[in-house]
């Protein structure tokens, strides 16, 4: 009889070890389990920090963020919905952020839910719109995040200067140029780069 080898009998001492051990396990759901620091679970938006430019939207490669603008909303918002069903948790929405804050992976790991919206999340943005043509520009916040980024440089842009003046009051919010500034007033106003054109070409 040929006898069995010495992995053979590491492999039946290991069996019996465990045949008659008591199971090595967590005490889950008594004791709730907590991942490591590294671990990459759900995103999260955060509503103070994220600006609403859409780079999380545009990276993500299970396009599990959906971007939707409303300009004829009163107020005009932007909405993002994030999608945990289609998400892979690759955090390219957190690496590529504008801000790096807007959105961050957390540590939640239970996906539990019983209806779509269980697995949704977002936020919404108000736009700031072209006073003249009414296309969308961008986020107010993110514009509100642009003048602090350039500091004494927003001046050089009249709607990034305009924006900047009505979050300090310096001017009214029905401001439009045109009795300041004769014959030049559709330029001080809050314009997209294409109105912003041509109403310098025409001045």
């Amino acid at each position: 009889m040929k006898l069995p080898s010495l992995f053979q009998w590491r492999i039946l001492k290991l069996a019996l070890v465990s045949l008659f051990s008591r199971a090595y396990t967590t005490k889950f759901p008594k004791i709730k389990y907590e991942p490591i620091p590294q671990f990459r679970g759900r995103p999260r938006y955060d509503e103070k920090e994220c600006i609403g430019c859409g780079a999380c939207a545009e990276v993500c490669p299970a396009d599990a963020i959906d971007m939707t603008d409303s300009a004829g909303a009163l107020p005009p918002v932007r909405t993002f919905i994030h999608h945990l069903d289609t998400c892979i948790q690759c955090g390219m929405c957190e690496k590529y952020c504008t801000t790096e804050k807007g959105i961050k992976l957390t540590n939640e790991w239970e996906f539990v839910g019983f209806s779509p919206q269980d697995f949704e999340h977002g936020v919404k943005k108000e736009l700031l719109l072209c006073e003249q043509c009414g296309g969308t520009i961008a986020p107010l916040d993110q514009i509100r995040w642009l003048v602090n980024r350039l500091g004494p440089l927003a001046f050089c842009n009249p709607t990034v200067m305009l924006v900047s003046h009505k979050e300090l009051a310096v001017v009214d919010k029905g401001f439009d140029g045109g009795e300041a500034y004769p014959g030049r007033g559709r330029r001080i106003t809050i314009q997209c780069p294409r109105c912003r054109r041509k109403t310098a070409l025409a001045a």
